[in-house]
């Protein structure tokens, strides 16, 4: 059965975790990070991992935790592509329109949980986003993408390449007597 927000809408997903390469506190050498940074936060946790010289035990494939067992898991997808359609992002810089992707939470608090459950975190173009939280649409669909979507995403293409153009001062202002620092009369 697919997780639900707290709100109940679908989260898209039966298994959150099937969208995971590595967790984020997990360094280049299998040691955990969060052990290692944030030991106030859970002094157990962090006394347990440094006993085993900060070791990641869901790292080690035959190692004795899954992704699902570290209660301080978090997966943040760092691709700026919507895992469901391809749609990649295109974003200019100071400019405040509204992004073509936005994050998807794969996994909720559930509020009967003591624990905190693990933080998984991809994106979704906005199209794709919004058919996942209000129909039937599934995060690991076989989707294209949304002929809205890929309209806006050459529009900005089309905008940046425009003000990236060269034009001449004379094409800027006309006939050149219309320049700055011209008597043009």
């Amino acid at each position: 059965m697919p997780e639900k927000t707290p709100q109940g809408t679908s989260v898209g997903v039966d298994d959150p975790y099937a969208f995971v390469e590595r967790c984020d506190h997990l360094t280049g050498e299998g040691r955990c990070r969060y052990a290692a940074d944030h030991a106030r936060h859970d002094p157990e946790f962090a006394a347990e991992r440094r006993r085993d010289d900060l070791r990641c035990p869901a790292a080690d494939p035959h190692g004795e935790w899954s992704w699902a067992d570290c209660p301080h898991f978090r997966a943040r997808n760092r691709d700026r592509e919507c895992v469901r359609c391809g749609l990649e992002e295109h974003r200019r810089a100071h400019d405040d329109e509204r992004p073509l992707l936005e994050e998807h939470h794969l996994e909720y608090r559930d509020d009967d949980r003591k624990e905190l459950s693990s933080e998984i975190t991809v994106y979704l173009c906005r199209w794709c986003h919004a058919k996942v939280h209000k129909s039937w649409a599934r995060v690991d669909d076989d989707a294209a993408p949304d002929p809205e979507a890929i309209a806006a995403r050459e529009g900005r293409r089309s905008e940046e390449l425009s003000e990236a153009a060269f034009s001449t001062a004379a094409e800027r202002y006309g006939d050149g007597n219309d320049g700055p620092g011209t008597d043009g009369e």
